[in-house]
């Protein structure tokens, strides 16, 4: 049975020399720590090569840019589809670093080099302006809750979210007081989408007993009670107006 022969980091350094030989480059290997080397004129190109993508490429490559502003990084063609949201967070870090990316095909003596992306200036407040939504959903998640209720970096575990918060807030209200209305819930502090959780009932807290008037269910009674600390938040903060 024949043998596979190992992919190795030079397999990637001749198909990408004739791509840069095709563009009018002088290449060279192997200069001064660089991988490759990439001349044309005044123009210094510098291309780092790894079998993967790595941390430990990103610093290379980025420690390359002392040298010149036209650094990429070269990788063989991933196996799986290069339209999936994890690789295009991949290649959008490595624009945000200023990085060039180029993928080889199938490293043979047929393989080919394709740029995938040249290296650019990252415009970090062009990029904030298109994210404007999702900055702003973030504002918006923040003020909607009470405090923080939540251990960052847990795995796992329930998240405490704006919109349930809001829920234990209404589901609160009704095991306090007893059967409610919307309007009666919006008096006492529970917001403007009061309406709309008890309609969606997305936990199963809450039952209608007639047009208008909400209880609490025995679920909904149940399950709160896992929520002490807000709980006696909630309670000494009701806005009582007669």
């Amino acid at each position: 049975m024949r043998e596979t022969k190992k992919l190795q980091e030079m397999d990637l350094y001749k198909p990408i020399q004739t791509f840069f030989v095709k563009e009018g480059y002088e290449v060279y290997g192997e200069v001064k720590d660089c991988d490759m080397v990439a001349v044309k004129d005044e123009r210094l190109v510098v291309i780092e090569l790894k079998l993967t993508l790595s941390v430990d490429l990103l610093i290379q490559a980025a420690k390359r840019q002392r040298i010149t502003d036209q650094v990429y990084i070269a990788i063989p063609k991933p196996k799986h589809r290069l339209n999936s949201r994890r690789w295009a967070d991949k290649c959008r870090l490595i624009r945000r670093l200023e990085l060039g990316l180029i993928l080889v095909s199938s490293p043979s003596t047929r393989a080919k080099a394709e740029i995938v992306f040249h290296p650019s200036t990252f415009d970090r407040r062009k990029s904030m302006t298109q994210s404007k939504l999702k900055r702003e959903s973030v504002w918006k998640e923040i003020n909607g809750r009470s405090a923080d209720y939540n251990v960052g970096g847990s795995n796992r575990t329930k998240i405490m979210t704006a919109y349930k918060e809001n829920c234990i807030q209404i589901a609160c209200c009704l095991h306090h007081f007893g059967p409610l209305s919307p309007k009666k819930l919006i008096q006492l502090g529970t917001g403007d989408k009061t309406s709309s959780i008890l309609t969606k009932n997305y936990y199963g807290w809450f039952d209608r007993i007639k047009r208008g008037t909400y209880v609490i269910t025995d679920k909904g009674r149940e399950e709160i009670k896992e929520y002490p600390d807000l709980l006696n938040f909630h309670l000494s903060s009701f806005n009582i107006q007669e």
